[in-house]
């Protein structure tokens, strides 16, 4: 655990998806059930929380909520609290609105596929360090591509001197991925539509109004969208 203070107890992980780029292996349990190097990828999100001191985290469930809900809710550290969109998936967006009761201002959320190993601090220290309320509607955890293992995109952002982001123009790359981790203000889910929407939708707002930021995370990131990434991501886990 860091000596940073981390400016949150809480974390949401966005676990209900449908899982589809990880078929067939979602075909009979959800993503976040599908095990890398021993360990469910969700297992693999709540230990880093764990192990940074964040306390409680909420999980929204949705595809083979059961099975899901029943393995999180086992968990000792972090308490786990289920939001249930068993009826309606709400995408990252709404699925965040949805679970406001249960999160503190601010708060952080994660992909349920997350991999990542810090580096000289825990990704949630990092992002605490960085904070600033007045000026952040979001703080956005990101890798430079030679941090990014298993990745083959273009990239997702700009970021200037002070770490404001822009968004990758058309046609161009872009140096900076996201990693599924950001530090969230209530401010930034303020008026935000009914029903399932995307978190994507919030951060043009942000955007524009300059406060949307990002931090370039000093550890490694892992993604694991697909069966074949599993195996390249167990064997770096194992170099460490």
């Amino acid at each position: 655990m860091s000596d940073t203070a981390l400016v949150s107890d809480t974390a949401m992980i966005l676990a209900a998806g449908l899982g589809k780029r990880m078929r067939p292996l979602t075909a009979s349990q959800p993503k976040p059930l599908v095990r890398v190097a021993g360990r469910a990828l969700i297992d693999h999100a709540l230990d880093r929380l764990a192990e940074a001191g964040v306390a409680r985290a909420v999980v929204n469930v949705h595809y083979l909520a059961d099975a899901l809900e029943a393995h999180v809710t086992a968990r000792a550290v972090p308490q786990v609290t289920v939001s249930n969109e068993r009826a309606q998936l709400l995408e990252t967006g709404g699925g965040m609105v949805k679970a406001v009761p249960h999160l503190p201002d601010p708060f952080f959320a994660l992909n349920a596929d997350n991999i990542w190993l810090d580096g000289p601090n825990n990704a949630f220290a990092e992002l605490s360090r960085r904070w600033n309320a007045e000026q952040m509607d979001a703080l956005l955890l990101l890798v430079p591509h030679a941090r990014a293992a298993n990745f083959s995109g273009p990239g997702d952002f700009h970021m200037d001197p002070n770490g404001l982001l822009s968004r990758r123009k058309a046609g161009r790359i872009a140096p900076f991925i996201y990693t599924g981790i950001q530090l969230v203000s209530h401010r930034l889910l303020r008026d935000a539509p009914d029903g399932p929407f995307s978190t994507n939708i919030l951060w043009s707002r942000a955007i524009e109004e300059r406060r949307l930021y990002g931090l370039s995370f000093g550890g490694l990131w892992f993604e694991v969208g697909t069966p074949q990434a599993i195996r390249p991501t167990e064997e770096a886990l194992r170099r460490g």
